[in-house]
């Protein structure tokens, strides 16, 4: 499944700073950046549930917010980008 992950982390203290970095980490290790706070990622349930988890550890419920999204497939269809592309598409083969 396709899902798309926001977080709006509060920075206002060095904890709030660190917690954006940490949230941004556990988001790089599941799916690719699209902006600045939102990933895209391509998850089976198993990994969702993981990705949660790990997510809701580094977030101050008080403070912070974090959205997730199941996109609807198909993708191509029903998303539209207007300026700046990703770098790759997460769907491609990677090839090193």
């Amino acid at each position: 499944m396709e899902v798309l992950v926001a977080y709006d982390v509060s920075t206002d203290t060095a904890a709030g700073r660190r917690r954006l970095r940490h949230v941004a980490k556990v988001c790089e290790g599941h799916g690719q950046r699209v902006q600045k706070s939102v990933f895209e990622c391509i998850l089976n349930a198993a990994e969702l549930e993981q990705l949660k988890h790990r997510l809701r550890r580094e977030i101050d419920v008080d403070e912070d917010s974090l959205r997730i999204y199941r996109l609807r497939e198909p993708r191509d269809r029903y998303l539209q980008v207007i300026g700046l592309q990703p770098q790759f598409d997460i769907r491609d083969p990677l090839v090193l």
